[in-house]
């Protein structure tokens, strides 16, 4: 990995002398004599940032403070390091409480510098590599597996907020992928390059919860033997995404309302404010405003700014065969077997059941399913009794519907594929054709 440091310094024998001395320790250097030109070459940098920025405290046009909190505003995932000709304590302390790894003097020896910014390199390669295996956990728009015209919708509210920076509140039953869309919103925005946590409200109890949200001072309380970082902190300039928001409790919503509203809070044990960047999404399957005894009207309007409704399984009965065959793949690959084919039996019983779960019930029939399974086909026979016997209102529009998708599925493969062909035989225009495919989600 490629160590950049970018060295800000307007003395120009002092700055040439240790860019060539890191550049003997195998660092990449980029000069600049002034605060404007350090601040160019930063956002020039943003998607892909400075390991470590080297700032005199005091430049021609501005300040080394004045740069390490402009480099927290933007998000700028830089280590930094102060210099000063004549260091003071009050300075170092400033410092350090706004982010910066350390406060040095330009008189310090030379081993002293080389093993600070060592150490602050180190860390920064670290905290990038941990971003990366972040990054490869969560999931993109373009893995969100569906065609349906439900999910479409949803999805382009999605990509649009993405990009606004707001509070977002994602609202749907359970199993209908909230977390996915929260990853989504998150990749897809300016806080990428940053941390995603995720919280579950409801698998902690109240005092815990607020220990991992908000985290604590070292004798804060008995058990609290080292200082504790809460998540709150973790995520700053990224997302912290609240599932199941309505499990909260009421004093822990009215220190998360001070959060989404100063940007700041006060750790257990401690007591000067703690400051962050932080966008929340969150999530519940509830009507958080049924009952207000339970959950604070005022702290559900910060967090709904922009509130999205997933959409249920039953709603986008379209998606069903692609979802099934892309958790076919994954749980055989999950046990190491060859793929299994899926079949039309199959698929019938499952778009015609009432999947309360959602996506995340058909998940785990599908992966029952292919445990159970001694052949290369998935059959009806396989499903739980009440999936393979459950039919559907006739007469209904869905049912109708689901009979047309059947049927154009049935000449497509008597077609091979072949949409001209098919067209014909269903006696519609292949424009027709391909929009009926599309609302169908058949690809």
């Amino acid at each position: 990995m490629v160590k950049n440091i970018l060295l800000v310094d307007d003395e120009v024998g002092f700055r040439k002398l240790l860019a060539r001395l890191l550049e003997l320790e195998d660092y990449h250097i980029t000069e600049a004599d002034n605060f404007q030109q350090g601040l160019t070459f930063l956002n020039q940098s943003i998607n892909n940032p400075y390991t470590l920025v080297l700032c005199d405290g005091k430049l021609p046009d501005g300040s080394g403070f004045e740069l390490l909190k402009l480099i927290s505003e933007k998000r700028i995932l830089s280590e930094f390091i102060l210099m000063t000709a004549y260091g003071t304590i009050p300075d170092g302390v400033k410092a350090i409480q706004m982010g910066a790894f350390d406060y040095l003097t330009k008189t310090d020896d030379k081993d002293r510098l080389l093993v600070t910014i060592a150490r602050a390199v180190e860390k920064a390669i670290l905290r990038q590599r941990i971003l990366q295996l972040e990054k490869k956990n969560l999931v993109s728009f373009e893995e969100i597996i569906g065609g349906s015209p439900a999910l479409q919708d949803v999805m382009r509210l999605a990509r649009k907020v993405a990009l606004a920076d707001t509070s977002v509140f994602l609202n749907g039953e359970t199993g209908t992928g909230k977390e996915l869309f929260a990853q989504a919103i998150h990749l897809e925005s300016q806080r990428r390059g940053a941390s995603f946590v995720a919280i579950n409200c409801s698998a902690f109890p109240a005092e815990l919860l607020e220990s991992e949200l908000f985290g604590y001072k070292k004798g804060a309380f008995t058990g609290a033997n080292t200082d504790k970082r809460g998540l709150i902190e973790e995520a700053n300039g990224g997302t912290l995404f609240l599932d199941e928001i309505g499990e909260m409790p009421l004093p822990l919503q009215a220190k998360l309302l001070r959060v989404l509203e100063t940007q700041t809070f006060i750790k257990l044990g401690e007591t000067r404010e703690t400051k962050v960047n932080i966008r929340v999404i969150s999530a519940t399957h509830r009507d958080l405003l049924a009952d207000e005894n339970h959950f604070r009207s005022d702290l559900f309007y910060r967090l709904s700014v922009f509130k999205i409704t997933l959409p249920a399984l039953r709603e986008r009965i379209a998606d069903i065969p692609l979802l099934t065959r892309h958790f076919v793949q994954l749980s055989c690959s999950k046990m190491g077997r060859k793929p299994l084919s899926v079949s039309a039996d199959f698929l019938t019983a499952l778009q015609q059941y009432n999947w309360k779960g959602n996506i995340r019930e058909l998940k785990n029939v599908i992966e029952r399913a292919v445990i159970l399974c001694d052949n290369e086909e998935l059959t009806s026979d396989l499903l739980p009794a009440e999936v393979e016997t459950a039919t559907r209102l006739p007469g209904s529009t869905e049912s109708l519907a689901y009979v047309e998708q059947q049927h154009i599925l049935k000449i497509l493969e008597q077609t091979n594929g072949n949409k001209n062909e098919t067209a014909k035989r269903l006696q519609i225009g292949l424009a027709t054709l391909y929009r009926k495919l599309q609302s169908y989600g058949i690809h």
